[in-house]
């Protein structure tokens, strides 16, 4: 039996000889962009795909390839990549102006769509990205309680200067954080009351995204609404991802309304966009015509074409009756893969919920980014090189995000490519585990 080095290379082998013109547009570009990228978690080895079109829930490569896209823009590609109806609301918007200088129609029309879903969100205001997003509601939480510590989780993504993939990060905001495990409802509950009132926020995704897509359980996250609440720290519900699960995103699923909530880039189409709201107690102090109001700044907080393209969106395509069908849909996608999974008896399992999942190297579901193995680990490289020459393009780490355009003959693609995986691998699946 092959070595999973030998696998790897193999794969590796077979995806350079394939794409040549990939290939030459990356080094090229490394003359003028360190490592020839400007975005760090769209690199893997040998080289990235370099995209030049993309149709519905389909790219096409340099070389030609047609893909099914799975990556999504990690979420924020629910739409897809021709919308008809957010490609004619950006046109209308460029027709009457770009940068207005000055409130428009569209911002609060998207404010009003959003107020009136998500149960937390009284008030809200946008900024340019989730990074922003979760910035400012982190600012206003430090600012509205006079405390500096903040409650983080292991393996959470809350934008690029807010990143714990193995502790803290040195290109993260200096802000006094606490460092917890997800899901780990004692331990967790242990240290919040133990900060009592130097403790300012707990900020969580309710799926730990770039932590494996590991949804919080029911009694994890009902004990932070109950804790924070408890010793006055305010509860952030980082939903940049998960608000498009369902009418109501997972707070709405749960019935816990934290005291912030954070929205990312799927609210404007797919555009550049973020919003933080919550509570009118606490947004009241942006209020421009209250005194002592806080200032919040952003040339292109209401940008016309992200405003009208999320009006447009939130509006006529992902209403709330859209996203429960898609939900139920993706989810049912989830499950049958895992149903597969389990009939040819290989040690994987789809991690997630819905239209955001990912794909580890387990029998059963991960409940804490502690669970995930090196074996699982180092199997990755391994399919995500074997889906990219099926034509299923996959985050290199495991994720895959589902969008509106799909259909079943898409999920045929991905789940045909996973089988055929299977096939291949099985026995070196369950030599790499053992070992590990």
């Amino acid at each position: 039996m092959e070595t999973l080095k030998q696998a790897t290379e193999s794969a590796r082998d077979r995806y350079v000889a394939a794409n040549p013109l990939s290939q030459a547009a990356d080094r090229h570009a490394e003359q003028f962009l360190p490592g020839g990228n400007t975005r760090s978690v769209l690199h893997y080895e040998p080289f990235p795909l370099t995209m030049v079109a993309g149709e519905g829930a389909e790219l096409v490569d340099l070389d030609g390839h047609r893909y099914v896209d799975f990556v999504g823009e990690y979420s924020a590609g629910l739409f897809g990549h021709s919308d008809e109806t957010i490609k004619s609301a950006v046109t209308a918007a460029l027709d009457k102006g770009i940068v207005m200088g000055a409130p428009t129609s569209y911002e609060r029309e998207l404010a009003g769509l959003l107020c009136n879903r998500f149960p937390s969100i009284e008030q809200i205001r946008f900024c340019n990205s989730g990074t922003e997003a979760n910035l400012m509601a982190l600012t206003t939480a430090r600012v509205v309680t006079g405390r500096e510590k903040i409650l983080v989780f292991n393996g959470a993504y809350h934008g690029g200067v807010i990143k714990f993939p193995n502790g803290d990060s040195v290109h993260n905001v200096p802000y006094d954080f606490l460092f917890a495990e997800f899901n780990d409802t004692e331990g967790t509950a242990d240290l919040i009351r133990r900060t009592g009132d130097e403790l300012a926020a707990v900020i969580v995704e309710p799926i730990l995204g770039a932590g494996g897509n590991i949804p919080g359980s029911r009694e994890f996250m009902g004990m932070l609404r109950l804790v924070t609440r408890e010793i006055g720290a305010l509860l952030i519900f980082d939903e940049v991802k998960t608000a498009r699960l369902g009418p109501s995103g997972v707070q709405g699923m749960l019935g816990i309304t934290p005291d912030l909530t954070t929205l990312g880039k799927f609210i404007g189409g797919g555009l550049p966009t973020g919003a933080f709201g919550g509570k009118a107690e606490f947004m009241a102090h942006y209020n421009p015509k209250l005194a002592g109001n806080w200032n919040h700044a952003g040339t292109f907080n209401n940008n016309a074409c992200s405003m009208a393209a999320g009006s447009a969106a939130m509006s006529n395509i992902y209403t709330q009756e859209r996203a429960r069908e898609f939900f139920d849909w993706s989810e049912n996608f989830r499950i049958s893969l895992n149903d597969m999974f389990a009939t040819r008896s290989v040690p994987m399992y789809c991690n997630g919920m819905g239209s955001i999942f990912a794909i580890h190297f387990s029998s059963k579901p991960t409940r804490r980014t502690s669970d995930i193995s090196t074996g699982c680990q180092s199997l990755r490289p391994l399919l995500h090189m074997e889906l990219l020459l099926e034509g299923v393009l996959v985050c290199s780490r495991g994720d895959l995000f589902m969008s509106l355009p799909m259909t079943e003959a898409h999920l045929s693609t991905a789940r045909t490519a996973l089988e055929k995986f299977i096939d291949r691998y099985r026995p070196l699946i369950s030599m790499v585990l053992e070992v590990a």
